[in-house]
């Protein structure tokens, strides 16, 4: 009796959970997408898209084969420790993927950034050489 209502809790929070935080991630990331790729909005609009596909895909899956892993509960108490474990670690993968995510991006910004800046010197500029101590 539990283990029906323990799978429906555990599917109803884990999906709804998943959808909030796509939703809320491709609204919100948008402006960082843009600004790592240089203001680029069709390319920024398409990587968000691709990526909160990828996002539900990878979490729904997860959700799907974590229902059957653990004890089936027998009582009140342990589906609700079933429950919040289970929520609990589909939390854990979404934070997870979040921050990989944000930490690729951060990668490919900075990389951007550094393409498009000016070079310290002009080309037909040089520099002083650095006296060389030798000790």
């Amino acid at each position: 009796m539990y283990v029906v209502g323990a799978y429906a809790a555990y599917l109803f929070l884990s999906i709804s959970l998943t959808i909030w935080v796509a939703r809320t991630l491709v609204k919100n990331g948008r402006v960082f997408l843009v600004d790592s790729f240089l203001g680029n909005e069709m390319l920024a609009d398409s990587v968000n898209h691709l990526l909160a596909v990828g996002f539900y895909l990878v979490n729904i899956g997860y959700i799907a084969l974590a229902l059957k892993y653990g004890e089936r509960p027998i009582d009140l108490a342990q589906a609700i420790e079933s429950l919040s474990t289970k929520v609990g670690l589909v939390l854990l993968v979404l934070g997870a993927m979040h921050f990989l995510n944000l930490y690729v991006f951060a990668k490919l910004r900075r990389r951007a950034v550094l393409r498009i800046q000016k070079p310290p010197v002009q080309p037909d500029d040089y520099l002083d050489p650095v006296p060389v101590r030798t000790y």
